[in-house]
């Protein structure tokens, strides 16, 4: 070993992985997948705005 190697070997590359065929059954749950983390998405968007209605026991100024 030379000086200026030192530390850990970076791992070897392995080879890429080919995509296994996928039937009907296959798509169609990707598909689900995809529209339920859409929604997720979409909700969790939303909850950052605030409260939806805004309602709720409001106090009033008298006493």
């Amino acid at each position: 070993m030379s000086g200026r190697q030192g530390g850990k070997l970076k791992p070897l590359k392995s080879a890429k992985k080919k995509e296994a065929d996928l039937d009907d059954n296959d798509l169609a749950f990707k598909q689900k997948q995809k529209e339920e983390a859409a929604k997720l998405k979409a909700l969790a968007e939303s909850a950052k705005k605030g409260p939806l209605g805004g309602g709720g026991i409001k106090k009033s100024g008298k006493k």
